[in-house]
């Protein structure tokens, strides 16, 4: 984030944050009343149980927040203000706390300093000018507060995808110098790049020599996936392992001679028993079938 321009986007300007100075000598000694009626409206949410299932730890969290808003009333916006601000986000993040309940507080609190102000007995026009740069303070937290929480959502979205397209791309050690790949379902470029970008990990991590990738599983083969499988092929034997592609139905044969697809040199077996043994005999494997 860069401080200054934001500052300049929600107007917290020398003068505002002078203010905020302004009122927190006012209502910093009134914090502890502050928080103590904040949790009194806290206790009437239906969330209140969910997320503060131990009375012990409420007085704690007390705590904290009473330091929570006497850096706020600093008014000194720097790269630790900010830090912290987003740890509070990355928390409410983990305990996955509603974004209706979180901007309800905030709301319930501008009204309770406000209240507080005017129980200080201080003048009518100074408290106008305090609200204003309470209010653009608040939305200034609580910008970074679900920036953070959405930038925390989008991570574990971006993880979860990783998880998922590690289980769909399976590639496993199936004897030594030989990957097996058994694809299936629907291969669209997205996972046909992840597929490859795996694949090839896996071959420099392993050191292989062939890789047999199994079709047989997906669902429909066309010039797309065609053009998929043949990139795949060739990435892989430029890293100087020869692939083998498994699976090839009459369906799938006659789908791709109709569709004039040119596998050129690829090696194609109609079972992965039949691809098993050809990658056997690539490497080099003494394999003898059991005699009757």
């Amino acid at each position: 984030m860069n401080i200054p321009d934001t500052l300049k986007k929600f107007e917290l300007t020398d003068e505002v944050l002078a203010c905020i100075r302004e009122a927190g000598k006012v209502l910093q000694p009134r914090l502890d009343d502050f928080i103590e009626e904040w949790y009194k409206w806290l206790e009437l949410q239906s969330e209140f149980k969910r997320f503060f299932p131990d009375p012990a730890s409420v007085g704690r969290i007390k705590q904290l927040q009473v330091l929570n808003w006497r850096e706020f009333f600093t008014g000194n916006i720097t790269d630790d203000y900010v830090a912290h601000r987003r740890h509070i986000g990355a928390v409410h993040a983990r305990i996955e706390l509603p974004t209706d309940v979180y901007l309800a507080g905030m709301s319930k609190s501008r009204q309770l300093l406000m209240a507080e102000l005017r129980a200080a007995d201080c003048d009518p026009e100074r408290i106008a000018m305090m609200d204003e740069a309470i209010s653009k303070m608040v939305y200034f937290d609580s910008y970074i507060v679900l920036d953070t929480i959405t930038s925390v959502a989008k991570e574990k979205i971006i993880e979860g995808n990783k998880a998922i397209m590690q289980m769909s791309t399976p590639v496993t050690a199936i004897w030594e110098g030989i990957l097996l790949l058994p694809l299936v379902g629907i291969i669209d470029s997205r996972r046909a790049q992840d597929t490859m970008t795996r694949s090839l990990e896996e071959i420099v991590k392993s050191r292989a020599k062939v890789f047999v990738i199994d079709i047989s599983g997906v669902a429909t083969v066309d010039t797309g996936v065609a053009n998929h499988l043949i990139k795949i092929t060739q990435a892989t034997q430029l890293m100087g392992c020869e692939s083998i592609i498994s699976g090839i139905s009459p369906s799938i044969a006659q789908t791709l001679v109709t569709l004039g697809v040119d596998v050129g040199s690829i090696e194609t077996t109609a079972t992965l028993r039949d691809a098993f043994e050809l990658a056997l005999k690539r490497v080099g494997a003494d394999i003898r079938k059991n005699q009757a």
